[in-house]
């Protein structure tokens, strides 16, 4: 049980530091989920990370157009609403290593402002 805990407590870092990188908090609990299940559906992610329905639907939709996660059709008995299927589309590792690169881009971005800043203030001060 405190193997669990731990996790969980390490998951809710997790979510914290790629939030702090863009990511809304909602598509960081949905990939964070993700990432630790083979396959899963909306309803799953929907009981394990408390997003309502919409929320799952927008977290969801824009980890597919990150090309981090896919969608499959789950066949279903009877009538309703399909049932689709979520999981990651490339290791966890390698959406890291994609989150590093636009991480390090924008330190990139944030040295170079500060050196023209620096520059501009030594000729026009």
């Amino acid at each position: 049980m405190v193997e669990k805990k731990n996790r969980s407590k390490e998951n809710k870092e997790l979510v914290e530091r790629l939030a702090q990188t863009g990511l809304s908090k909602n598509v960081a609990r949905a990939l964070v989920f993700i990432a630790g299940v083979d396959e899963t559906t909306s309803r799953n992610i929907e009981d394990h990370t408390r997003l309502r329905q919409p929320e799952v639907s927008i977290a969801t939709n824009q980890l597919r157009s990150l090309g981090w996660i896919e969608k499959r059709d789950i066949k279903k008995e009877g009538k309703g609403r399909p049932v689709h299927g979520y999981r990651l589309k490339k290791p966890i590792g390698e959406i890291l290593e994609d989150i590093e690169e636009d991480e390090m881009e924008k330190v990139k971005e944030i040295k170079n402002n500060v050196k023209r800043m620096k520059e501009l203030a030594e000729t026009t001060l």
